[in-house]
């Protein structure tokens, strides 16, 4: 039986093709040809599959990491992602690297850096995490505050953010600095944030005294800075460059270079006391983005399904119920938060925040009780009314626009600047 990695000989009834096997998908038997092309062959057309030689399995000789006194002590949790794989060029497939002489060997300057641990949650891309993966995650995270000074969180980049303001409400006052830190782009390439990355959160956790949950991702599209990033005020800006992560209506905490020089740009949100952790999480909120010809029917259907609905409104809040033919939105949302439900109202433009006194429409829609979110990005909106139905539901309207872990500005700064 041939296995990923095996050279084989594919017989068609046209002709016969030498190659290494990689990992299969589907209906095509897909092999790496000595050319270094990959080539993908339907199955159907495939009358015989021959063995010519077997993988090679390479040794594996990790060196055995010494526990370096004076150095803080920093867990590697994995999640998933590209942050710890590495795609095999002989087989095409992606390994994960999630034991510590494998995250050492990719990335040795860590080991220099503190004293290295690695734990395995789980391996899965972030745009299937649901609040079930955030208990695991968070589960785990609660044995580990006793046996260590910080850890780093590996997270694939899709919805890294949401997962960063989730533990940020999670966890009130955490013992140890909690880091979560993806890639854009795989650890072979040559173009790869992921080194930096981990570095960069390795550096900052064993020079400074941060307690809390922040990000960590490049600051530009040059390999040089990272940017210590509020959980909070977070959010992917951009497909596929190394930069992608911005922070919102605020500041970096700090920047971090390969130096490990930091240079802090913003004060820290902290808060003083006892650990908290509340980490329940209601799957009732819906997160719904308004637009031209929006469908009434969507609106009619989300309320029948959920218990509380962020809206992603136009400019400073603006919802489509002010002409004759969207007045059945506004008596629907009058109706619906008449019987106890919630309203969050954030907006499509994500820089600046809404406000209900501005326009006499937006005064219509505070009149009969929708909440606006100041500057609170809809995805940390809707992952903290989540949180706050699930842990706080009598005080989750009053809680809402309260600056809880610095998802809300007091005041926006302009700023020349928003993104290359």
């Amino acid at each position: 039986m041939a296995n990923p990695g095996d050279k084989v000989r594919l017989i068609t009834k046209d002709k016969e093709i030498e190659g290494i096997l990689m990992p299969q998908e589907g209906s095509a038997v897909f092999i790496k040809r000595k050319d270094g092309y990959n080539i993908g062959i339907d199955k159907k057309n495939i009358k015989e599959m021959k063995v010519i030689e077997k993988k090679k399995e390479k040794a594996a000789k990790p060196k055995p990491l010494k526990q370096m006194k004076g150095k803080k002590k920093i867990l590697v949790v994995h999640t998933g992602g590209t942050i710890a794989s590495k795609v095999d060029y002989e087989t095409g497939g992606v390994s994960a690297k999630f034991t510590v002489d494998e995250l050492v060997e990719m990335v040795p300057e860590l080991a220099d850096i503190a004293n290295i641990e690695c734990d395995f949650v789980s391996n899965m891309m972030s745009e299937d995490m649901n609040f079930t993966d955030y208990k695991k995650i968070i589960n785990h995270l609660k044995k580990c505050f006793g046996r260590c000074d910080g850890i780093i969180i590996g997270h694939g980049t899709d919805t890294l953010h949401y997962t960063a303001a989730a533990l940020s409400f999670v966890f009130e006052n955490p013992p140890v600095p909690i880091i979560v830190v993806g890639s854009q782009r795989s650890s072979d390439r040559g173009s790869s944030d992921a080194a930096m990355n981990l570095l960069c959160a390795a550096h900052f956790i064993a020079k400074t005294e941060f307690k809390g949950v922040a990000i960590c991702m490049h600051h530009s599209s040059n390999d040089d800075v990272c940017a210590i990033l509020p959980a909070t005020k977070t959010r992917k800006m951009h497909t596929s460059r190394r930069d992608a992560f911005k922070a919102i209506n605020s500041e970096p905490f700090a920047l971090v270079d390969k130096k490990s020089n930091i240079e802090f740009l913003a004060e820290f949100y902290e808060s003083e006391g006892e650990l908290k952790i509340k980490d329940k999480f209601s799957e009732k909120v819906g997160l719904i983005k308004t637009y031209p010809n929006f469908s009434h029917d969507l609106l009619q259907f989300a309320t029948k399904h959920f218990d509380a609905l962020v809206l992603e409104a136009t400019g400073l809040g603006h919802l489509p119920t002010n002409t004759k033919e969207n007045e059945k939105n506004y008596e629907l949302l009058e109706k619906y938060i008449k019987k106890g439900h919630i309203i969050a109202i954030t907006s499509q433009c994500l820089y600046g925040r809404v406000h209900p006194d501005v326009y006499s429409n937006l005064r219509r829609l505070s009149d009969i009780g929708c909440i606006f979110c100041e500057d609170m990005l809809p995805e940390t909106a809707y992952i903290k009314l989540s949180w706050l139905l699930g842990n706080f539901p009598e005080k989750a309207k009053e809680l809402l626009t309260e600056n809880l872990r610095g998802e809300i500005s007091e005041r926006t700064l302009y700023k020349e600047e928003f993104i290359d």
